[in-house]
């Protein structure tokens, strides 16, 4: 499973794209989303100065269906959006893959964080240029929790090990200290800790793309 972070600017059209173009001083915050067959519904948390003047954007605009503030400080307003074309969602929902809550936007360009097979990321950003949306990608990365396939005693065992410089290069703490400060037998201990190491080398190869994660022409990545 890989992780990915791309920065999507958005195309014309949706009403996060433009308003936050059109105030590039604000912070935009979509804090939850759920797309719907037409409209799609955020809660969105907006920062700026002139805030009652992006309100005032956002509610006109032609995407827009309805608005509900449901907080407002100095600076601060909390909202609920129900607007057509939502874009990042539509395209994450075709490509099956959930898209990390909260998506900062600001001037136009969206900070967003995937999680999922190499497949499906691949597949989202061709989503994402298919509706006319450029992105960059900032990093792509495996992702792994190997502590899933440990047992607790094993995960203890590990934690010990590494915090007193077990897998240091050079190592500051031998397989007999370890043992001892743990108290079972140095074979125990070296057979549990093999496992360990089996267990996370396996489900990082396992999990490796057998080619390497690619987007469309022109998009970098870092792996």
């Amino acid at each position: 499973m890989a992780q990915a972070r791309l920065n999507v600017d958005f195309p014309d059209g949706p009403w996060v794209g433009e308003v936050s173009r059109d105030f590039p001083e604000a912070r935009i915050q979509v804090l939850s989303a759920t797309p719907g067959d037409g409209a799609g519904f955020a809660l969105v948390k907006i920062t700026a100065d002139d805030i009652d003047e992006i309100l005032d954007a956002i509610t006109v605009h032609d995407t827009i269906e309805e608005v509900s503030v449901m907080a407002l400080s100095d600076g601060v307003a909390t909202v609920q959006v129900e607007a057509h074309a939502p874009l990042l969602m539509a395209a994450a929902r075709q490509a099956g893959i959930p898209i990390e809550m909260p998506v900062e936007i600001e001037n136009g360009v969206a900070r967003i964080d995937v999680t999922g097979a190499h497949e499906r990321i691949a597949d989202f950003g061709k989503m994402l240029r298919g509706v006319g949306a450029e992105f960059d990608v900032e990093y792509v990365q495996q992702r792994l929790n190997p502590a899933e396939s440990l047992t607790e005693r094993q995960r203890e065992l590990l934690f010990e090990a590494v915090e007193r410089g077990y897998y240091d290069v050079p190592r500051t703490c031998t397989l007999t200290e370890v043992a001892e400060h743990v108290g079972i037998a140095k074979s125990t201990c070296s057979e549990t800790l093999q496992r360990v190491e089996r267990t996370i080398v396996r489900e990082f190869v396992d999990d490796l793309p057998r080619n390497p994660l690619e987007f469309d022409p022109g998009t970098d990545t870092d792996t």
